[in-house]
């Protein structure tokens, strides 16, 4: 799918590692400078690719291709601004 949209394929090595890395630093304790810059990292990473999808006019199915990210980004608004006191700065 990322060769199809114009992307090399070693980019999805990039991408899931920093997916990865963002996600680790979201669940481990502490940190809470390093867990907002993993919360805007995936937005951005999960905005940027609805966005390839939608400027190759790559759709899928029924716009799956651009929706399916943007819930993700959703679901990391939502972790973030429901998290609890004691983890904000």
């Amino acid at each position: 799918m990322v060769t199809d949209i114009g992307f090399p394929l070693y980019i999805t090595y990039l991408l899931g590692t920093w997916k990865l890395l963002g996600v680790i630093a979201i669940i481990i304790p502490g940190f809470p400078r390093l867990k907002e810059w993993a919360y805007s990292g995936l937005f951005f990473l999960m905005t940027g690719a609805s966005l390839s999808h939608v400027f190759a006019h790559d759709y899928g199915d029924g716009g799956f291709h651009v929706i399916l990210p943007l819930f993700y980004a959703a679901l990391g608004i939502a972790s973030w601004a429901l998290r609890p006191k004691s983890r904000k700065l």
